[in-house]
C-alpha cells in the first residue's frame, strides 16, 4: 500500500533540517563540476545587492529593551503627555510628530530578528534582509552569497562577501593543479570608498 504524500508541515521541517555546512558541500561540489567543464574562471568576480522585503510585519514590531508593541509604546508616550485613555487618532497624531521613529537599536521583530527597518527602491519602508552576490563575471556562475542587515550600506559589506568569494574559488579549484585566485572585482559606485579600497588591497 503506498504511504500518503508528506503534508506541508513535514515538508517545511526537512527543509529546515538541511543545514548551512550541507548546503555549502553541495555548492562547493557543483562549482567543481563548473570548474572541470570550464564554466568557472575565477579571476574576476562581480559583486552586488538586493534587497528582499521579508516575510514580517511593520505593524509587529516590538520594542528591544521592553518587549513592547508598536501601539503599547505610543499609548505609553500618550499616556505619559497627560492622555489618560488615547484613542486611534491621538496615537497617529503623536506618531506623526515623532522624528525617529523605527530605529533598528530600538526595535526588532520577534519572529525574524535578523529583518532590519529599510527602505526600499520604491521609497516605502517595510523588514527586509539583504543578500550580497558574487558571479563570475566571464561566465556568470555564481562565486557566493552572504546575507547581510538591510540596514548595512554597501561599502560596509562587500568585504565580506569579497572573502567568502576568496574561499569558495579556492574550494572549488580543490582537484586543480594550477589554480586562478581571486583577482579582480567589479562593483557599482555604491561600493566605492576609500576606506573600502585600503579593505580589500589588504
Amino acid at each position: 500500500m503506498d504511504e500518503p504524500p508528506p503534508d506541508h508541515s513535514t515538508i517545511s521541517r526537512t527543509r529546515r533540517a538541511i543545514d548551512l555546512e550541507s548546503h555549502r558541500a553541495v555548492f562547493t561540489w557543483v562549482q567543481q563540476r563548473l570548474v572541470a567543464a570550464g564554466l568557472l574562471k575565477c579571476k574576476t568576480v562581480a559583486v552586488d545587492a538586493t534587497t528582499l522585503e521579508a516575510n514580517a510585519a511593520m505593524r509587529s514590531i516590538v520594542r528591544r529593551d521592553t518587549g513592547e508593541s508598536y501601539q503599547e509604546f505610543l499609548s505609553g508616550l500618550a499616556q505619559a503627555s497627560g492622555i489618560a485613555t488615547p484613542k486611534r487618532e491621538d496615537l497617529a497624531r503623536l506618531d506623526r510628530k515623532r522624528k525617529k521613529k523605527t530605529s533598528n537599536q530600538d526595535w526588532k521583530h520577534p519572529w525574524d530578528p535578523d529583518a532590519k527597518v529599510a527602505k526600499m527602491k520604491d521609497g516605502r519602508t517595510h523588514l527586509a534582509h539583504k543578500a550580497e552576490h558574487a558571479v563570475d563575471l566571464e561566465t556568470g556562475a555564481l562565486v557566493a552569497v552572504t546575507l547581510q542587515g538591510a540596514d548595512q550600506g554597501d561599502t560596509t559589506t562587500i568585504v565580506e562577501t569579497a572573502i567568502a568569494a576568496a574561499e569558495q574559488i579556492e574550494d572549488a579549484q580543490a582537484e586543480v593543479r594550477a589554480s586562478q585566485p581571486l583577482a579582480e572585482i567589479i562593483a557599482d559606485k555604491g561600493y566605492h570608498s576609500n576606506q573600502t579600497m585600503i579593505d580589500l588591497e589588504a
